[in-house]
């Protein structure tokens, strides 16, 4: 019995230390609204509804309380995602996984690994020596265990992943190791079509006057996740705003909206559209002039032209506006992104919008 004592001590003093590690380990706390309650804004990579990565993006982290995340994972995804677990080796259903498409996120959806960057490390868990995107993976100092390692979680929504070595194959030497339950896969030929969950996104462009303030009635949309100022439906290539304002290249300001169907469909879009201008106003808006300030809804595709144009016969049926409505309803030619000091400018400037209210 007197062997055991030492024993006992030294294992209770072992689990002190340990949780005293994870107490202090230098790990920031999760995403947390600011104080207006708007979620903060981080620089990920989304999938456009042709399956392709969309290059850095601004968008809103998710966040949710403990409580929401519990009613959304299941019990074994919140003990690893939200508490830092991890699943026992050779247990998840994706370390052997090699089939071609995408990994993503389990509880925000967004894009993590790739099939080409998996790989059989032995250790029982998904592996991969790289993610998609840099931007998509965060990382922090995980000192529990009695050892020093890097965690890995999701940058938009704070969610714990795994943890990333240098114990990998080329050409980077580093082994992303992910516990299953934190991610979907998507097939390839389903990317794009129907992927899982919040992967997916939708694309929509807008033209109604000066692009600032279009934008401004987009972003702040719930579901919206990206907008971008730009030119289009003009016939120069690389058109630069001093260009469009010359009335010579034929660009509408434009905006382009990235948004989750699953929140928001482009009906609701429309809906923002037409209160935010006058689309009874040709080639301006207010005290703007020129055709860069024209009203058009470029669209992807039959479904969103044939909503579109049934927007405007019913608003144009509705009575609510004296003149006739004159927004064009084109099909979407390449979008051109403006300049930088362009993007979220009224956000940047805390400037108001000057746009001129709408009936729709």
């Amino acid at each position: 019995m007197t062997k055991l004592i030492p024993i006992a001590a030294l294992l209770l003093l072992l689990l002190l230390v340990t949780a005293m590690f994870r107490q202090n380990a230098d790990k920031p706390a999760a995403p947390a609204k600011s104080p207006t309650g708007e979620a903060p804004l981080v620089t990920v990579q989304l999938l456009d509804d042709q399956g392709q990565l969309t290059g850095p993006l601004q968008v809103p982290a998710v966040v949710r309380s403990e409580a929401e995340w519990k009613a959304r994972l299941t019990p074994e995804q919140f003990r690893i995602m939200r508490e830092e677990g991890t699943e026992r080796a050779f247990c998840g259903l994706l370390w052997d996984h090699h089939e071609d498409g995408m990994y993503a996120c389990a509880g925000c959806g967004l894009p993590l690994f790739g099939s080409a960057q998996k790989f059989e490390s032995g250790t029982g868990w998904p592996s991969y020596w790289a993610p998609v995107a840099k931007e998509n993976v965060a990382t922090r100092s995980d000192n529990s265990m009695l050892m020093v390692r890097t965690e890995i979680l999701c940058a938009r929504c704070g969610s714990h992943l795994g943890h990333v070595f240098d114990d990998g194959p080329p050409p980077t030497g580093q082994r992303y190791c992910l516990n299953s339950e934190s991610l979907v896969f998507t097939p390839k030929p389903l990317l794009g079509v129907q992927p899982e969950g919040a992967h997916k996104t939708e694309t929509a462009y807008f033209a109604g006057g000066c692009f600032w303030g279009v934008e401004e009635g987009f972003r702040t949309l719930p579901g919206v996740v990206a907008t971008a100022t730009g030119y289009m439906g003009g016939k120069t290539k690389s058109p630069t705003y001093e260009s469009v304002c010359s009335h010579t290249t034929g660009h509408a300001e434009t905006v382009q909206v990235q948004y989750d169907p699953q929140q928001t469909d482009f009906a609701d879009l429309l809906d923002v559209f037409f209160k935010s201008h006058d689309p009874t106003q040709k080639n301006r808006q207010g005290p703007d002039f020129g055709d860069q300030y024209r009203s058009a809804v470029f669209v992807r595709g039959p479904q969103q032209r044939e909503l579109a144009e049934a927007k405007i016969k019913a608003l144009q049926g509705s009575g609510r506006f004296a003149n006739p409505i004159v927004t064009e309803v084109t099909d979407a030619p390449t979008f051109w992104k403006a300049e930088d000091y362009h993007q979220q400018y009224l956000l940047k400037t805390g400037q108001a919008s000057c746009h001129v209210p709408g009936g729709g």
